[in-house]
């Protein structure tokens, strides 16, 4: 009696333990489940990388840039050298090291430069904005002078010159020196070259940023003035007061206005003729011109002050 008790039992424990097994098995499978899903999930974006990268890549270009600081009249190896491939490569940019191998600038070259044939010319920037005939000249602004600080690179201008009443100039006038002037820079910001790409000297966008900013506040401007004018907008700086005209974007051939030296006469005639004095504004007659240099000039004479009496004497 006790031995089949026992053996039931025990019977009854194996088929519990077989269950428990069971039951743990079952349990234990939908946690696998997910990990699996997860991993498939995980590795099937993997699958479609490889294919779209070639097709970008070769939408991209190549150009040549500067990897280090480069001084001037120094030769370039392959250690100074990178090729980038970019979606939009500039005008005119190299694509081959053979290209710059070998051959320096005058001027020096920033790590991060694009080359082209451009970096190689002779001249700093400003040089290499204006004509053969024509000269760069830098002059004083204000906030009046200058337009109200409104001034661009690339504006073109007309420079008018007043001149007050003194003893060499009995009447007040004021005239147009020389009209339609190119602005090639205000205060340190450069405008675009002749053929109006960007400005000749390469900037990032936060010196271009910090440039533009201070704009408003430069104290000079630099002018493209023809060689034969030069001396008359020197002498026009040192005897009057000047106002900076801004002229229209739509006249059309602005650029072109001195370029010609064929109407460059009739041009400084018509100048000429822009001159106003004084007497035209009051509609009276204008005051005698001075004397010849051959001419005596009259004597100087001195006011005498003797207590409430005024005299003139002529010493």
């Amino acid at each position: 009696m006790n031995s089949r008790v026992t053996m039931g039992f025990a019977v009854l424990l194996l088929l519990g333990a077989l269950f428990a097994g069971y039951w743990g098995l079952v349990l234990s499978r939908p946690t696998v489940a997910p990990a699996e899903a997860q991993v498939a999930q995980t590795s099937a974006p993997v699958v479609v990388t490889p294919v779209a990268q070639p097709i970008e890549d070769s939408l991209r270009q190549p150009v040549l840039v500067l990897t280090r600081d480069l001084p001037p009249d120094t030769p370039i190896t392959a250690a100074d050298l990178l090729i980038e491939r970019v979606k939009l490569a500039p005008v005119g940019s190299f694509t081959k090291l053979d290209d710059a191998l070998g051959r320096s600038a005058a001027r020096a070259l920033s790590a991060g430069t694009w080359l082209s044939d451009s970096s190689f010319d002779a001249g700093g920037s400003l040089a290499r904005m204006i004509r053969p005939n024509e000269r760069a000249l830098a002059v004083a602004i204000d906030e009046v002078i200058g337009a109200g600080g409104q001034l661009s690179p690339g504006d073109f201008v007309d420079v008018l010159l007043f001149l007050p009443q003194d003893a060499f100039n009995p009447d007040k006038s004021a005239q147009l020196v020389i009209p339609a002037l190119r602005l090639l820079s205000v205060g340190e910001l450069l405008g675009p070259t002749i053929d109006g790409q960007a400005p000749a000297k390469a900037l990032s966008t936060d010196e271009k940023l910090k440039l533009e900013q201070r704009r408003s506040s430069a104290r000079n401007v630099v002018l493209a003035v023809p060689e034969q004018l030069l001396s008359r907008l020197m002498l026009a700086t040192q005897s009057g007061t000047l106002r900076l005209a801004v002229r229209s974007a739509e006249e059309k051939n602005l650029q072109r206005y001195w370029a010609g030296e064929k109407d460059l006469a009739a041009r400084l005639d018509s100048t000429n003729r822009n001159l106003v004095h004084f007497a035209q504004l009051t509609l009276s007659s204008p005051t005698k011109s001075v004397a010849g240099p051959g001419a005596p000039r009259p004597a100087r004479q001195i006011e005498v002050i003797r207590g409430n009496q005024i005299t003139q004497q002529t010493p």
